[in-house]
This record gives C-alpha cells, structure tokens and sequence, in this order.
C-alpha cells in the first residue's frame, strides 16, 4: 500500500492531516510485517503503542476527573472499560482500520482473538502517531470522539462492571437471589484443562461459560445470563 493511501485515509477517517505520514504507517506495522520485509522496513508499532496507552489513559482519565464526582474505584472501573482491548479494538473496526494493517502472510490468517489484539494495539500506536505529529490537543479530539463518546452507552448497560458483579447485581434486583457458580464438566489433562461452569439462579441455569480456568469460565456463564436477561427484556 502507498504513502497516498494512509494520506487519504488519515484525513478521511481520523480528520488528520498527517505532517509525516510515515508515523502513521509505522503504526499500522506489526512486528510480524517488519520480519519479512527487514530490507524496506525498519520499525514495527510497539514504540508508538506505549506512547498512544499512555495519552489514552491520561486523556480518558482527565475526561473523567472533571466531569463525574464518583469515588476512586468506580473511576478506575469506568477507564478500565473504556480502554480494554475489547473497547479500542470496536473503535479501530469503527474507523476501519485493518485494510491499513500491515501483517505477515501468517498474521493475517491468525484468530479473531489475535486480530482483535492486532486492531486494538494499533489502535493505541495511531494514537502515539497522532500525538506526535499534531500534538496534545489533536490526539484528545480523536479519543473524544473515538473513545469516550462510548461512555453513557457503557454506563446505561453496565458493562463497565465485571460481569460477575453486574450479574449478582441484576439478579438480586430482579429475583431477590444470588447467583451460584458450578462447574458441570471438567476436559482435558491437568496442564490443558477447559471447565464448563454453570450460572444458577432461584435454582435455575442462566447461562454456561467455557475456559481454561474456573474464573474465566464463571466469566463467560455470568455474560451469557445477562444476555438472557437482555433477551427477556426485549420480549
């Protein structure tokens, strides 16, 4: 892909005009792109992600210090949404970011677990290039409308709590009782072990969740039984 390519889609989707366009292919560059091309390539995202994490925090967290008077922790909650990788990760597919991504041949075949992580670090990187070449002030104007216009659609559906929490939150509302985790199958040997737990509720099964560790498939059981509830809502 040419430099005219990244020119256009920068001030097509990110409203930038670039100064160097070369940071901003440099942050479309996976590791895996500068291992086969080490002759016409000199530098991968990582450098530029660590800087884009940063502003992020720091952007999220000013946005959210002068205008919300929560407490501390469910400050940190409501950042944590908003930046994890599932978030940044919507934002790139948003501003459609993967056609510039520049990956190896093996990359590109990799799972959408992996390309989720791939989109959200370059996510972060655009942000370092972002702040480098246009400055502060540029870098939040993206973040605002990229990242934090998410917010009172996060807050409305809870999704910022851990869906544990929101799971025992809603159930206590609605049926008076507290979910109860237990695990239905065990697979696999003990160094490559899957659980399949249960969510029970007033003695009903809410949802099942599968992983390679009690908690995380507790995880996936407690989201699937808010998505019945959502389901029974929408009824």
């Amino acid at each position: 892909m040419n430099e005219t390519a990244y020119i256009e889609f920068a001030q097509k989707n990110l409203k930038v005009t670039f100064r160097d366009i070369h940071l901003l292919i440099t942050a479309f560059t996976h590791r895996s792109y500068l291992n086969e091309h080490r002759k016409t390539v000199k530098e991968h995202n990582e450098r530029l992600e660590f800087l884009g994490d940063a502003v992020l925090e720091l952007v999220v967290t000013e946005y959210l210090y002068n205008n919300y008077q929560e407490p501390e922790g469910t400050l940190t909650n409501w950042r944590s949404s908003l930046v994890r990788t599932e978030s940044i990760s919507a934002a790139a597919t948003k501003y459609n970011f993967e056609p510039m991504l520049l990956l190896s041949r093996g990359e590109k075949r990799g799972t959408d677990r992996a390309r989720a992580q791939i989109l959200a670090n370059s996510f972060e990187a655009v942000v370092g290039a972002i702040y480098l070449d246009q400055g502060y002030q540029k870098a939040k104007e993206f973040i605002d409308e990229s990242i934090i216009a998410t917010l009172s659609q996060i807050l409305t559906s809870g999704s910022w709590m851990d869906p544990k929490s929101y799971l025992q939150e809603q159930a206590q509302s609605r049926e008076s009782a507290t979910p109860v985790y237990k695990v239905i199958k065990e697979e696999g040997p003990d160094h490559d072990k899957n659980f399949l737990v249960g969510v029970y509720i007033a003695g009903h099964l809410k949802g099942q969740g599968v992983g390679p560790s009690k908690q995380l498939a507790q995880q996936k059981a407690a989201q699937a039984a808010l998505d019945l509830y959502k389901q029974e809502l929408s009824h």
